[in-house]
């Protein structure tokens, strides 16, 4: 699998990489997501891990090459497209970028990235986010809870996300 071409085609499923303007561009912010490999330490979010390489079989149509490992990028967007079938009326673009601004890290795009230590931000956060380090109510996380019932960092991403939709949040 051509790894450049299929970063490409990742990136054009969450942004546009035709617009020249470097203020609306997220082509770093997005490699820094793909070169972070997604880890599960909760049971079940083995899936979110085989929804993210389910795109590589998109990408080739049909069987692809994997190593098992899914990255940041692959599982968000898979994650994000679920989200928008769950909540039943919204776009996953719309979803993938609502969790990025969750993270913080929504404001990154090209023109922002000239600054080294922005770039280290971003691999801790994703850090902060993969190895569960956020707070107990999911905040520093994917879904920020108002009224958790459960210490969201031993709670699969799916109940995560289950519980964020019922609190009534999103785009």
């Amino acid at each position: 699998m051509n790894e450049s071409a299929y970063f490409e085609w990742l990136y054009s499923r969450v942004a546009s990489r035709s617009n020249p303007n470097p203020q609306r561009t997220f082509w770093i912010l997005l490699e820094e997501f793909h070169k972070k490999r997604f880890s599960w330490f909760v049971p079940n979010d083995d899936n979110r891990v085989e929804d993210g390489l389910e795109l590589r079989y998109e990408f080739m149509n049909g069987p692809a090459e994997s190593d098992g490992f899914c990255t940041f990028l692959e599982m968000l967007i898979a994650l994000s497209r679920r989200v928008a079938f769950e909540s039943m009326d919204d776009d996953p673009v719309e979803w993938f970028w609502h969790l990025v601004d969750n993270l913080g890290l929504r404001e990154l795009n090209d023109e922002a990235l000239t600054d080294q230590e922005l770039t280290s931000h971003i691999r801790n956060t994703l850090d902060i986010v993969v190895e569960r380090r956020y707070n107990k109510d999911g905040h520093g996380g994917l879904f920020p809870l108002d009224q958790p019932d459960k210490d969201q960092r031993k709670v699969e991403l799916w109940y995560q996300m289950s519980s964020y939709l019922l609190e009534g949040k999103g785009p």
